[in-house]
């Protein structure tokens, strides 16, 4: 089992680096260090300062939002991220977002979300590969773009800037159509409400892309995501984790469209995901955050002593993950989940400040 260690600098007022956390990361094994970018800290620049620091570990984004930069810009950061880290260290994780962040921060229509994925990859594989001057006729995206308010001047153009190495590219889903997306053109899939039943939930979706391509390809990744937190209080830990579960299924996105929610309900708690968010758009937030099944929490979270989070590996880590992105906020998390997925080198353990 591969790991990852997911950093949430995202949801900070203030940008501050654990770099000692991600170099300890390094030296126990880890695959990767993601990042994520909201409406505050990007996703990428985080990235090169980390680069910087290590010398081994993959650089991930978890997710990068496609409304957030053209394909032709996204390629381009991944590959100057790419050259400064020494090549063949970066995953672009892709994701869509929603609509109140899309059309309210970004000033883009929501459109077709798959169809924007679909060209933002085909655009990024051509920009990297470098074999031509890119030209794309996309039901999206148009290279050179043809649209209303054009001049007619638009050029083909090829990157100046040569990749230094393989570059990865992830699609985040949960909705059965991007998932079948991430399998037909991408090189992982990053599951969004991947529980105990995940692969049989998701498998068939994942084997419709599959096809598309072939079949499933021999290094295609699929990482789930797992928060990790030592404490001799379970359900304080629970209690501590429900305002912000709470307020990602009731209010991150609207009515009509909250991933999140989505992502409980296929998760076996749809009737729950629905009262969250019917309690938190009415204003009863209090009454939202108690709504949270402790069960919930505590089935998607490795939480308590180092014994009880042992004994509970096999339980919460479900069938069909290559991976597993690690949110945990101690040196002695990082080494546990190292130690438990077996990726930790002999005498490194316990090298952590």
């Amino acid at each position: 089992m591969k790991l990852g260690l997911g950093l949430d600098l995202y949801r900070d007022a203030r940008l501050d680096l654990p770099v000692e956390r991600v170099r300890l990361a390094e030296r126990l094994g880890y695959h990767s260090v993601w990042t994520a970018e909201a409406y505050g800290a990007d996703a990428f620049t985080p990235l090169a300062r980390l680069a910087a620091a290590t010398r081994r570990i993959r650089l991930a984004t978890g997710v990068a939002q496609v409304a957030a930069r053209a394909p032709a810009a996204t390629a381009m950061t991944a590959m100057t991220l790419d050259a400064i880290a020494g090549g063949s260290r970066v995953i672009v994780g892709l994701g869509v977002s929603g609509p109140q962040i899309v059309e309210g921060w970004y000033g883009r229509p929501w459109g077709s979300p798959r169809e924007n994925l679909r060209d933002h990859v085909a655009i990024m594989r051509k920009v990297i590969a470098r074999e031509a001057p890119v030209r794309h006729e996309g039901r999206a995206v148009r290279l050179p773009y043809d649209g209303p308010d054009a001049l007619g001047q638009g050029k083909p153009l090829r990157s100046i800037l040569h990749p230094h190495g393989r570059i990865g590219i992830w699609i985040a889903a949960g909705g059965p159509l991007n998932t079948a997306l991430a399998a037909e053109i991408a090189d992982g899939w990053l599951p969004m409400g991947y529980g105990r039943d995940g692969w049989a939930i998701h498998g068939p979706h994942l084997a419709r892309g599959w096809e598309k391509r072939g079949g499933r390809p021999a290094d295609f990744e699929i990482f789930g995501g797992l928060t990790l937190e030592i404490t001799d209080d379970v359900a304080g830990a629970i209690a501590a984790a429900k305002p912000l579960t709470a307020m990602y299924v009731g209010g991150m996105g609207s009515a009509s469209h909250n991933f999140h929610r989505d992502a409980m309900a296929r998760r076996g708690y749809a009737e729950a995901a629905a009262r969250i968010q019917e309690l938190w758009l009415a204003g009863r937030r209090e009454e939202a955050v108690a709504a949270v099944p402790d069960e919930y929490i505590d089935e998607n979270r490795l939480l308590g002593t180092e014994r009880r989070i042992r004994s509970r590996w096999d339980q919460v880590v479900p069938e069909g993950l290559t991976g597993l992105v690690v949110r945990t906020s101690t040196f002695r998390g990082i080494e546990l989940a190292a130690d438990l997925a077996g990726t930790s080198p002999a005498g490194v353990a316990g090298e952590g400040p």
